[in-house]
């Protein structure tokens, strides 16, 4: 049963949320790496792509907490469907987030990819491409264009995070939502979960971008799966 929920956008700090929140004992936590290591998981999510009724049980069965697309997107109906859980909206300065996502795209799944490719990285890569329909209904919701045409300009882009984060904060009593930037460290965000501050331990800080990119070269180098966490 999710008692964390994930409201923040892709490119706000989620990968450093998830091991932060994983290591505050809210783990496992479901994030788009989470569905790279187990290609299986996409099937629970393919309902959303047409609409379809979902049983959020099933979704996020075997997890704690929640961050990053496809499950960030769907904070409101994960708040409705849990709600003692608590919610974090991860935020960053809009136009910095904007050149991220602009990387995410220019590096993800599906770029550059050998003719040769390791079966069992083959594999994985195809389930992924499963998942297109959620992140295009996702995308056009939320940028009113499919992940395939790309971003929008960066001003309809940015107005678009910032009408998220608006939304966000409007819908949830303020002592159920944390609105939270990972470079304020540890305090506010133990202090929400009720938890104590990890003694000695500087806050988890990984580059999105990076660890996706390592992620995919091993896939494609090995045709095997490591932890995005593993190098930073």
């Amino acid at each position: 049963m999710l008692t964390v929920i994930g409201a923040g956008l892709p490119r706000t700090g989620t990968s450093s949320m998830k091991a932060a929140l994983e290591r505050l004992g809210f783990g496992p936590c479901h994030h788009m790496f989470t569905i790279f290591a187990d290609p299986a998981l996409v099937d629970r999510w393919l309902p959303l792509a047409t609409g379809e009724p979902v049983d959020w049980e099933h979704v996020f069965e075997g997890f704690r907490s929640a961050q990053d697309w496809p499950a960030s997107f769907f904070w409101r109906e994960q708040a409705e469907a849990y709600p003692e859980a608590k919610v974090i909206l991860t935020v960053r300065d809009p136009r910095a987030w904007y050149v991220s996502m602009q990387a995410l795209l220019a590096n993800g799944p599906g770029q550059d990819l050998p003719e040769d490719m390791p079966e069992a990285a083959a594999a994985v890569f195809q389930s992924m491409m499963r998942l297109g329909p959620v992140l295009d209904r996702i995308s056009s919701s939320f940028f009113g264009r499919s992940m395939r045409e790309g971003l929008p300009d960066e001003e309809s882009a940015v107005a678009a995070f910032e009408r998220h984060v608006a939304t966000v904060k409007q819908s949830l009593p303020p002592e159920r939502l944390l609105v939270f930037d990972v470079r304020e460290g540890w305090e506010p965000l133990c202090r929400f979960l009720g938890v104590d501050v990890p003694a000695g331990e500087p806050f988890p800080h990984l580059n999105d971008a990076k660890a996706m990119r390592q992620t995919i070269d091993t896939l494609v180098k090995e045709g095997r799966l490591a932890s995005p966490f593993n190098a930073s």
